[in-house]
């Protein structure tokens, strides 16, 4: 293979490599500030929330029936005072670091492509959780729905504490 050709295919590469990083960034950003008629039903099961303004804003005063702010802010807050409640042990920034590794923010997020989705078992949610492991981890006084914001977190927290004592000691995929 001579020089030339050599430079020719690294600089499509890198092309490419600029390309799909720059597709995955503005797709992940659209999932973020999109609203899906999944998180409008979500909306109407929960308590009562007259929501106007997008997940994120800073602000965003909308609260929940329990006096949460009905965002990614208000679902770690809610989650930090049950886990407390319960004896689960996580901080904020533990919480949020994963949540935005595992789904960006969107409770609405679905892995259907890994091991477990193959299976026929997504993992689902803002901390990606698949349903036996959320059925085995939830949380009594959370709502019996994988991806509702709040019972997601928490038993994801719950199942982390179980298994690397608390949701701050997982950096990667649990």
């Amino acid at each position: 293979m001579t020089t030339q050709t050599r430079t020719g295919r690294i600089a499509r590469i890198r092309t490419l490599s600029v390309a799909a990083l720059a597709t995955t960034g503005a797709a992940a950003a659209a999932l973020t500030l999109t609203s899906t008629s999944a998180q409008a039903a979500e909306t109407k099961q929960s308590a009562p929330v007259v929501r106007t303004a997008p997940t994120g804003d800073v602000q965003d005063t909308q609260k929940t029936g329990k006096g949460y702010a009905n965002n990614l802010d208000g679902w770690i807050k809610e989650s930090l005072a049950i886990m407390k409640a319960k004896g689960i042990p996580g901080s904020y920034e533990g919480l949020h670091r994963n949540i935005m590794r595992e789904s960006g923010g969107n409770p609405t997020a679905q892995n259907g492509w890994d091991i477990n989705a193959q299976k026929g078992t997504p993992s689902k949610g803002l901390l990606q959780v698949i349903q036996p492991t959320f059925s085995a981890y939830h949380v009594a006084g959370t709502a019996h729905d994988l991806t509702n914001p709040v019972a997601n977190i928490t038993a994801a927290a719950n199942y982390a504490a179980d298994r690397y004592g608390s949701i701050d000691n997982v950096n990667s995929a649990y």
